[in-house]
């Protein structure tokens, strides 16, 4: 998996957009975890991993009610149980040019412990502002939190969640000597790709 260059870090901090335009602008072939979770997750359950056996069983209520802090730490955990099936699809790939594949999943512990280098691998977080303003605007939401009582504290402890994620990324990015990116909605787009780009060594 040496012609593979991966994008970490939390939700909603632009990591699917840098990676589509980069596979574009220079050929490669675009992994994007979140497709596979759902099947990632039934393989996981199947197998007996605790985290993905109690993740298909969770109502909305369930999910999205419970502390941010152990939804985090479950996230960590569920991550560390689909990882195998992420690497094993990544090497099913072929691309001449490479492959470029971002997602959450992409912790920077489990990045080190795969033996991935500085040079490949990154993590883009939002901060704390950025991410709720744009999680109101998306579509999807209240698709997600569909059946949950109180939508509103839902959000937020969904909110609460994907922070002290990606604070935790931040970390071990800082401990593992990996790049790390804080999107505050400073710069543009083409300033973040940019800088991914020369980061992964494009130009």
């Amino acid at each position: 998996m040496m012609n593979t260059y991966y994008i970490g870090g939390s939700p909603c901090a632009g990591k699917s957009i840098v990676a589509e335009i980069l596979s574009r602008k220079y050929n490669l072939y675009y992994f994007k975890v979140d497709d596979f979770l759902d099947e990632y997750t039934k393989l996981g359950a199947q197998k007996g991993y605790p985290i993905c056996k109690k993740t298909v069983t969770l109502t909305p209520e369930q999910i999205w009610m419970r502390e941010p802090a152990l939804q985090c730490m479950e996230e960590f955990e569920f991550y560390k149980e689909v990882f195998e099936y992420i690497l094993a699809d990544i090497k099913k790939l072929h691309c001449e040019n490479g492959i470029i594949t971002e997602g959450a999943a992409y912790v920077p512990d489990l990045m080190k412990q795969s033996g991935v280098t500085r040079s490949r691998y990154l993590s883009i977080t939002p901060a704390k502002e950025f991410q709720i303003s744009h999680f109101r605007k998306r579509e999807f939401v209240p698709y997600i939190l569909e059946g949950c009582r109180d939508k509103e504290k839902a959000f937020c402890h969904w909110m609460d969640r994907d922070v002290l994620f990606a604070k935790e990324v931040q970390r071990q990015c800082e401990e593992n000597k990996y790049l790390s990116i804080i999107n505050d909605g400073g710069v543009g787009v083409d300033e973040l790709v940019n800088r991914v780009a020369a980061h992964f060594g494009f130009y």
